[in-house]
């Protein structure tokens, strides 16, 4: 699903136009990055996790030449750890 499909989907259910759906989205985005990027976590219930991770430094292979090693820095990464609800509507 694509953001305008999402966006065409809330706007369906919620009854509102899709420039208020489209906002809805939006705001909703920036919170959980602003939420991870403190350092903290977006917990929504049923739904899942959104974190920040730390990921170490480590050595790893160029890909256009395959027998040159590269230094890949240190850095923090999203990640999301899908909710028990989430996971059972997959089943």
């Amino acid at each position: 699903m694509t953001r305008t499909q999402l966006i065409a989907h809330l706007a369906e259910k919620l009854w509102v136009s899709k420039r208020l759906a489209g906002d809805f989205i939006k705001c909703f985005v920036e919170a959980v990055m602003a939420g991870v990027k403190k350092g903290g976590e977006v917990r929504i219930q049923g739904f899942g996790t959104f974190k920040k991770s730390h990921r170490k430094a480590r050595t790893g292979v160029n890909p256009r030449n395959p027998s040159e090693k590269i230094q890949i820095p240190a850095m923090d990464v999203p990640t999301f750890k899908a909710g028990s609800d989430f996971k059972k509507s997959l089943r």
